[in-house]
């Protein structure tokens, strides 16, 4: 292969609301650079293969794994981590029925959990229970706190039916 092939390259991301730019070796993936470089701790490495769920971001609104995403192939696109989703001061309303139904035991799994859970309603406000479950069928949960997740998400969901326009969403 060229040398170039594994020369470094400058990026530009979009990652909750902000704009990076960076430079990355041309195997950097999503997560390395939330991590290592933007010092964003909400998404997780877990197996490193997009199974576990663990390092769930959104990408222009959708749910995707970045422990197997090249950084370099999101630039200029909508990146949101758990840190972007909500604040403290006003999270969002998934966070605060994951909260609320202590939906966690060790936390590992959370990011994935509340991250796909997030997509989901954003795109089917009312999921049937079946619905819930298919979509956190690739997001592993270790500890066993699987029906504090499930009443989570039906915190959520009602809470977002009640007020639709309280996403905590930052800009």
């Amino acid at each position: 292969m060229p040398p170039s092939t594994y020369a470094e390259q400058a990026i530009a991301l979009r990652v909750n609301g902000q704009a990076h730019a960076l430079t990355v070796g041309p195997s950097a993936t999503l997560l390395q650079v939330l991590r290592n470089d933007l010092g964003l701790n909400g998404p997780k490495y877990g197996c490193g293969l997009g199974q576990c769920g663990a390092c769930t971001v959104h990408i222009d609104g959708v749910a995707a794994r970045a422990c197997v995403i090249p950084a370099a192939q999101v630039q200029d696109r909508a990146i949101t981590t758990l840190e972007g989703l909500g604040s403290r001061q006003r999270p969002h309303p998934v966070q605060s029925a994951f909260i609320s139904a202590q939906a966690a035991q060790c936390g590992y799994c959370l990011n994935g959990m509340i991250m796909t859970v997030a997509a989901l309603l954003a795109r089917e406000p009312q999921p049937s229970p079946q619905a819930v479950r298919d979509a956190l069928s690739g997001n592993l949960c270790r500890c066993g706190a699987h029906l504090e997740i499930l009443a989570a998400v039906a915190q959520a969901t009602a809470a977002m039916a009640a007020e639709p326009a309280n996403t905590g969403a930052q800009p």
